[in-house]
């Protein structure tokens, strides 16, 4: 039998002294895994307690429990990530998925767009060259879509008058969507295509937010498009179910899928209230002449 030797000894002691590492990852994951199951399940026992249906008390203090108990969990994770000198957003990041996160700030950005609108306080646009609105030709659909929405709201309180807790639930959601609609027609309106720093901005309400560098279009034409066919590298920002300007791109920019889902295009059809004024800035932008450094000055 041989003797091991004394590198290898070293290196044994050395795994021995050291601690462990946390397992991080597999904590996060049984947290993640109780939340899909606490959650759901919480929602169907408000589901069934707005129906009306008897649920047994043990039922319902086991899921309280259930929920109290997630809650800290994630609290005290929380603590140990920061502690380690995470920051809040990498900590946020670690303990909630992607794409939940994606949603949740989809729907601020929504909500915060309501009060910029208000405000007249558009997104994003200051030290712009140009800004390029694009949401007034579905203006008209989306206040018909809103108008739809406030219209069943009152149909349904009065059909719901007499169960006032089924009313209170139905009454947010409604209220909800017409927020939503209108913040989808907000954020259009406060998100406009900015050109600045020799990236073009394409946005279109708040779930595309795309920068192309302007060194990447080999091509911008004006065209208007009613009809949009999905292809691999293609992005389509319709309004109103029409785009007036193309982009053809020499090398693909990503453009993320809501869910964080990564996108490369090299075609990018989008549309804006000017698009003449659109296709002219880039041209210009992309055809200036870079500038001719000074001469030294003499001795």
């Amino acid at each position: 039998m041989t003797a091991p030797s004394p590198r290898t000894s070293q290196s044994q002691s050395l795994s021995r002294s050291r601690p462990a590492a946390p397992p991080r990852g597999r904590v996060l994951r049984g947290l993640r895994a109780v939340a899909y199951a606490v959650l759901p399940a919480e929602v169907v026992l408000a589901a069934c307690l707005i129906g009306g249906v008897r649920i047994p008390g043990a039922v319902l203090l086991g899921a309280e429990l259930l929920m109290l108990m997630l809650l800290g969990a994630e609290v005290f994770v929380w603590l140990r990530l920061r502690r380690r000198g995470l920051s809040r957003r990498e900590t946020l990041a670690e303990l909630v998925p992607e794409p939940v996160l994606r949603v949740a700030g989809h729907e601020l950005r929504l909500m915060t767009s309501l009060a910029r609108w208000v405000a007249r306080r558009p997104h994003g646009i200051n030290g712009a060259d140009a800004v390029f609105p694009h949401a007034r030709d579905q203006a008209a659909q989306m206040y018909g879509f809103a108008f739809v929405c406030v219209v069943e709201t009152v149909g349904m309180s009065f059909l719901l008058a007499n169960r006032p807790v089924i009313h209170a639930v139905v009454l947010v959601l409604d209220v909800y969507t017409v927020l939503f609609v209108l913040g989808l027609q907000a954020a259009s309106a406060t998100r406009p295509h900015v050109l600045a720093d020799g990236v073009l901005r394409v946005r279109q309400a708040a779930h595309v937010d795309v920068r192309v560098p302007l060194d990447r279009i080999v091509s911008v034409r004006r065209e208007t498009l009613f009809t949009h066919q999905k292809a691999d590298g293609e992005l389509n920002l319709d309004v109103g179910s029409q785009t007036s300007v193309t982009l053809e791109l020499a090398e693909p920019v990503d453009a993320p899928r809501l869910f964080g889902a990564p996108r490369p295009v090299r075609l990018i059809r989008l549309h804006a209230d000017d698009p003449k004024a659109l296709h002219d800035a880039v041209t210009r932008s992309r055809t200036a002449p870079s500038p001719v450094p000074a001469p030294p000055a003499s001795a």
